[in-house]
């Protein structure tokens, strides 16, 4: 080859490459230009589909918890002006009062055992309707119907049942255990374990319905790979599904926990708190110092309270229980 080609050859190699960068670079413009109209499309969507949410959100959620904040610093009974500023003298009535005490405690009592109680019962119904069982089908809408319900219509069906003289008593009678027939809901050592049975009897179809949910994403492979090794029953769901539902029992702690705090319906249609307060929460203490009492102001700073014992059970059990999921969750998403 003479040196004119080989001079030739060096300097087309420069100018090839500079052109082939201008031309991705003409490409990249390109497609700059041309994704700007759908990222523009993309955020009028987001827009258009999140602004009626927020609007909701704003005036039906966080506007009237700034309310009742403003209003829970007056003593105020509903009618007229705002006047009578006393600061944060409701908060420590109601912190320091008895009654509300009790009300938290009865909270935390029903709180506790639907932990203790309807944990293990939810997670056994749910692996004995997992099977392959006869009427499957049936015995699942069993267990459902109660939760599909109204609040409404389960008070007024078991406080016919329990009223004296009625189903439940005729029924222990007729057994022989005409012994344990009580007043039900007149009685104060007992009202608040009455509540929580038909509490139980309301809302355990939705643990097992979500934790079924949960079973169905077990792999079956792993109960074959553990059957073969050689362990029985009990050791595969105590080493091998329990762990993998562990997300699942962990999202209906939560949810019934809240669902505890926040107890309302059925124990004020069926008692209205009493007899003498024995099975009064907080919302239904709520409920009867602002509404029926007509102290809006101390109404409002118990509802405040509420809320933030609320929130704040719900940022430490994010923070320290359902992190590692939500975390596993979008690693997945990501990945």
């Amino acid at each position: 080859m003479s040196s004119d080609a080989r001079v030739t050859d060096r300097a087309v190699g420069p100018v090839s490459a500079v052109a082939g960068s201008k031309a991705l670079g003409g490409r990249i413009r390109r497609a700059r230009q041309a994704g700007r109209p759908g990222g523009l499309r993309k955020w009028l969507e987001l827009s258009l589909l999140l602004t009626p949410a927020l609007v909701l959100f704003l005036g039906f959620v966080l506007a009237p918890i700034g309310v009742a904040a403003y209003y829970s610093f007056y003593n105020w009974n509903g009618f007229g002006p705002l006047n009578d500023f006393i600061g944060l003298q409701n908060y420590h009535d109601a912190i320091t009062g008895q009654v509300f005490q009790g009300a938290v405690v009865h909270n935390l009592i029903i709180a506790g055992l639907s932990i203790v109680v309807q944990l293990p019962l939810s997670i056994g119904l749910a692996l004995l309707l997992n099977r392959n069982l006869r009427g499957r089908a049936f015995l699942r809408l069993i267990v459902f119907a109660p939760y599909v319900l109204s609040e409404a219509i389960t008070a007024v069906v078991w406080l016919l049942l329990l009223q004296p003289g009625g189903a439940v008593d005729q029924a222990l009678q007729s057994v022989g255990l005409g012994s344990l027939v009580h007043q039900w809901l007149a009685n104060t050592s007992i009202v608040l374990y009455t509540l929580f049975v038909v509490i139980t009897w309301k809302y355990i179809g939705f643990g097992i319905i979500l934790l079924l949910a949960g079973l169905q994403g077990v792999p079956p492979e792993l109960r074959e790979v553990a059957a073969i090794d050689g362990a029985t029953p009990w050791q595969t769901t105590r080493h091998i599904v329990l762990p993998l539902l562990g997300p699942t029992i962990r999202i209906w702690i939560f949810l019934s926990v809240i669902g505890s705090l926040q107890l309302f319906d059925l124990v004020w249609i069926m008692t209205l708190g009493g007899p003498a307060n024995a099975s009064s929460t907080m919302a239904t203490y709520l409920i009867d110092h602002g509404f029926r009492r007509y102290e809006f102001g101390y109404g409002s700073a118990v509802a405040v309270i509420l809320f933030m014992i609320c929130f704040a059970f719900a940022l430490i059990y994010q923070r320290f229980v359902l992190r590692r999921d939500t975390e596993g969750a979008l690693t997945r998403i990501v990945g």
